[in-house]
């Protein structure tokens, strides 16, 4: 057992070409070494014994993963989600059954990447049965070509796998289609138009600019209105607080002004700020 205890743990790595070849370089274990380790685990919970279980077996979670690039999803991520399926794997292993951990750690693995799948990728909205998502999971492999199906390959398929014909066709429309960019690239030519330019601006109908600018106008009148309802101090303490273009007078500026404490000048404030809102409110 001196090798398989001077695993080394793959550390963060740059990139996950750097990752796959650290964990190549992981010695497997043998079968002798394997069940002693299983043993430590299921009858002392050492912890050690789990770490070195899951590191000798990650490169299979590497390379179950690589099956899965077709959907779309990034390398690292299918391996991260089929790492836990291994660690659920070696929870759960026992080794007195006599089979091998790789054997019994693959339906865990493509379990949790199953999911993750499932659960991430656009396309798959449909495949909410069990049957639905063997059919995702398989309609790839059973297409005799990149063609079409044809009327006959679709009932074939469907017979199966236990689904009707139309969830076949709307699979497959579903993974032969491609996404479409809501914005549209850097050229200016004027055939060329990305969806987004035939989405409508709430803000640009009509009723809509002139409401806002009514409002903008009666709020600009309502400002000025207010603020010559206050007392001169007031005004000043409010103008120079919050309708300065440059850096607002502090608390303790105002207060050395006026020869107050600076709670006297927040008071006045927030007296000034209080009347001034139930004035302007109506405006809206």
């Amino acid at each position: 057992m001196n090798q398989a205890l001077s695993f080394p743990v793959p550390c963060a790595v740059g990139s996950i070409d750097q990752y796959i070849g650290s964990v190549n370089r992981v010695p497997m274990l043998t079968e002798q070494e394997e069940v002693e380790l299983a043993t430590r685990l299921r009858e002392h919970g050492d912890l050690d014994a789990a770490r070195q279980l899951i590191v000798s077996h990650l490169r299979l979670v590497v390379s179950i993963a690589r099956g899965y690039l077709g959907y779309g999803l990034p390398h690292a991520d299918l391996i991260q989600e089929g790492n836990v399926g291994l660690m659920k794997a070696v929870k759960r292993f026992d080794p007195t059954r006599g089979v091998r951990l790789v054997s019994f750690a693959i339906h865990w693995i493509k379990a949790e990447i199953h999911e993750f799948i499932v659960r991430n990728w656009r396309l798959v909205k449909i495949a909410t049965t069990k049957a639905q998502r063997k059919l995702f999971f398989n309609l790839r492999s059973m297409k005799q070509d990149a063609s079409t199906l044809n009327r006959e390959e679709v009932h074939s398929i469907a017979a199966r796998l236990g689904v009707k014909p139309e969830e076949v066709i709307e699979m497959e429309t579903r993974l032969c289609g491609r996404e479409i960019p809501l914005e549209g690239g850097n050229d200016d030519e004027d055939e060329h138009f990305a969806p987004i330019a035939y989405l409508p601006d709430p803000n640009a109908e009509p009723s809509a600019v002139i409401e806002e600018a009514q409002y903008a106008r009666l709020q600009d009148e309502g400002l000025r209105e207010a603020l010559g309802s206050l007392d001169e101090r007031s005004r000043n303490i409010v103008e120079r607080r919050w309708l300065t273009e440059n850096d607002a007078a502090t608390l303790h500026e105002l207060a050395s002004e006026y020869g107050v404490s600076a709670e006297r000048i927040r008071q006045i404030e927030a007296r000034a700020m209080q009347k001034m809102r139930a004035l302007l409110a109506p405006a809206r």
